[in-house]
């Protein structure tokens, strides 16, 4: 008898036994064992189930027969000796085998996890290295090869301050490279539009983020983000007045601040969140606003502090106040005409006239911030008319600018001191009583129409001697200053170029000694003619005469048109601020009132629950939905009514070779 083993697909089996019953016709017997265990096949890696046959048959002819049967079904074969101590000594053999690649494999495992412990400890470094030497390939592509072909010549932007730097820099790479040609670094002269840069550090560069989304400076442009650090929190708080609000975002603000390091090495994709921590420095300096005009408004969460006690006294006895729901107080006699020291007396926190009072104060306030806003913003773009040379800016736009705006509007604004100074109880003469108070606003629109008003009885519709008159010698004056804004600049330049035509054109001789036209633009003669313009595109000199005239006409209209509907605009400080009060005023008498009227435990966890929603709803509408509301009509203010006087913001950033911000853009497109 003979045997043949081996090992064979489980799927296969039944087949395999059926076509050795018929080819061998009986006359072999097969016993097979299932392996339990998943075997991996070494073609493909994929996981096969196999089992182990063992064949016994008689004779040459069918142990050939068997063989190729078995070759057929893919079966793989293994010799078995016949004798039991050589099967045991193959065993043996087998299972040292099994045991010395078990130890190989194992070590091989634990040599390869430590390499590649080691390559990932070190594949941050690699990526950055790579991404660097990417980077200045790429740069380096960009330079030109000299006549010599043995040197680079490249032409790029540099800030002036940096050259000494750069210089340095240069020579240092220069000695640690060790060649021998040492690099040289020439300023050159050019026509192009330099680029914009404005040196920031962490504080400014969230303010100069607000400038740069409204438009790039031109170059050497007047440049608002400074003003913008002081102003914008400051219009932000007149808006959102609140000592209490106030406390709740400069605290969160500078929560952000102190824990700058540790929240910016925590890098998220949440937008919103990558928003606030970008303005952090932004929300804690309009939290410390907001608070500096909630003390003056005397308001902290709808309620009043009585710091330095009310100057109001109440001169009725207990018997009327108690059974009197409204009483009046006469400031002739229950107001000791002193002044509260800081912002407004806390006795109009329980007055029924808050309101009232609150709009004619808040209301004359943004009239006024308005008008020194925009009149601080004619004066910067004087600035940019003396640094451009540009004098024909100064005369023919700025100063009937000033004149229209001052003449007009800060008129308006004197007349509301006047008012406030000239007009109160305690004054003797009856024409200055307050009820004899004239409008403001009446009075401006009679002021523009040239409409006279005649005295009824005691009360004058006049503040000073000689009002009427000279108000008629204002608005005659602002009149003038429209066509003087719309026709002088256009004449002025007609007048130029008339006086320029008639002068000869005086050739010259270059290099080649080739006489060319002083006209040309492309060449250096072209060069002063250029300049006197001005620079940031404020030159005129290849623009056609009907295009300034319709350019200085929109520009003309813009700015007294602007003028009313800005100072208008402003009244939204105004606006706001009463809105952000009532609000505060109601979410308290609807809400945290409740739960305080309650006694007893059951009061206690009242006031407990209704603490909460009403400490929810004061976040999430008075503190985020209302600071933002603010922020954007402040961020409005300041685009439209501010920067429109003197911001052009039509250049392109500087954007140099930084490996920083290269490796930043590639985190995040890698991350994306």
């Amino acid at each position: 008898m003979s045997f043949v083993a081996g090992v064979i697909l489980r799927e296969r089996l039944p087949a395999f036994e059926r076509m050795l019953w018929r080819a061998c016709r009986g006359n072999v017997f097969l016993r097979q064992a299932v392996i339990d265990s998943a075997l991996e096949d070494p073609s493909n890696g994929d996981k096969v189930y196999k089992s182990v046959f063992i064949i016994f048959f008689q004779g040459d002819q069918l142990k050939t027969r068997v063989k190729k049967i078995c070759e057929g079904f893919r079966a793989t074969l293994y010799p078995c000796p016949e004798a039991p101590t050589d099967r045991r000594e193959m065993a043996m053999g087998v299972m040292t085998r099994i045991e010395d690649l078990n130890t190989v494999l194992g070590q091989t495992q634990d040599h390869r996890h430590r390499v590649l412990v080691a390559a990932a400890k070190n594949l941050k470094n690699w990526f950055v290295k790579v991404r660097k030497i990417k980077a200045i390939y790429h740069t380096l592509n960009l330079f030109n090869l000299d006549v010599t072909q043995k040197c680079l010549i490249a032409e790029c932007w540099v800030p002036l301050l940096d050259i000494e730097t750069i210089q340095i820099a240069l020579r240092r790479g220069t000695e640690r490279s060790g060649s021998s040609v040492p690099p040289i670094l020439n300023r050159m002269e050019t026509f192009e539009d330099p680029p914009t840069y404005n040196r920031t550090n962490k504080f400014t560069n969230a303010f100069q983020a607000l400038i740069n989304a409204y438009g790039v400076a031109s170059y050497r442009e007047m440049n608002p983000a400074p003003y913008t650090i002081i102003t914008f929190p400051f219009l932000f708080a007149v808006m959102f007045g609140d000592l209490g609000h106030g406390a709740i975002m400069a605290l969160f603000g500078l929560w952000m601040v102190l824990k700058e390091k540790p929240l910016a090495a925590k890098k998220t994709d949440n937008e919103i969140w990558n928003i606030f921590f970008g303005g952090r420095y932004i929300i804690f300096l309009m939290g410390v606003f907001s608070m500096y005009t909630g003390f003056v408004y005397n308001d902290i969460f709808s309620k009043s502090l009585n710091v330095f006690g009310s100057t109001w006294s109440i001169n009725y006895n207990t018997s009327t106040v108690m059974t009197n729901k409204a009483l009046q107080l006469d400031p002739a006699s229950d107001y000791d005409g002193t002044p509260y020291p800081i912002g407004l007396d806390p006795v109009w926190q329980v007055s029924d006239n808050k309101i009232i009072f609150l709009n004619a104060y808040k209301m004359k306030i943004s009239i006024i911030f308005g008008v020194v806003h925009m009149l601080f913003g004619v004066f910067v773009g004087l600035f940019n008319h003396r640094y451009f040379k540009n004098k024909l800016a100064i005369y023919c736009e700025f100063i009937p600018q000033v004149i229209f705006l001052v003449f007009l509007f800060s008129y308006m604004t004197i007349l509301m001191f006047i008012k406030w100074v000239k007009y109160s109880a305690t004054n003797e003469e009856p024409r200055f009583q307050p009820g004899c108070a004239p409008s403001i606003l009446i009075t401006f629109i009679n002021m523009v129409l040239f409409k006279s008003v005649e005295q009824t009885g005691e009360c004058s519709p006049f503040m000073f001697a000689g009002q009427q008159g000279l108000q008629k010698f204002l608005v005659i004056i602002a009149l003038i200053c429209v066509p003087w804004m719309l026709l002088a600049k256009p004449i002025m330049i007609m007048r130029s170029r008339k006086e320029a035509a008639h002068q000869p054109i005086a050739p010259y001789s270059n290099e080649n000694g080739d006489a060319e036209g002083a006209l040309n633009p492309n060449n250096a003669a072209g060069a002063p003619a250029a300049q006197q313009g001005g620079g940031a595109g404020h030159g005129h000199d290849n623009e056609e005469m009907s295009e300034i005239f319709i350019h200085q006409g929109i520009h003309t209209i813009e700015y007294v048109l602007g003028s009313v509907s800005h100072t208008a605009s402003y009244l939204r400080l105004w606006a706001l601020s009463l809105a952000h009060a009532q609000l505060a005023e109601v979410l308290w008498n609807m809400v945290l009132k409740n739960g305080l009227s309650q006694g007893g435990w059951i009061g206690g966890i009242a006031l407990w629950a209704i603490f909460g929603f009403w400490a929810v709803l004061t976040v999430g509408i008075l503190v985020l939905m209302e600071g933002l509301s603010a922020f954007l009509h402040t961020l409005r203010l300041h685009w439209v009514e501010f920067q429109s006087k003197f911001y052009s913001g039509l250049g392109y950033a500087f954007q140099p070779f930084s490996f920083e911000l290269m490796l930043e853009t590639s985190s995040s497109s890698t991350e994306e």
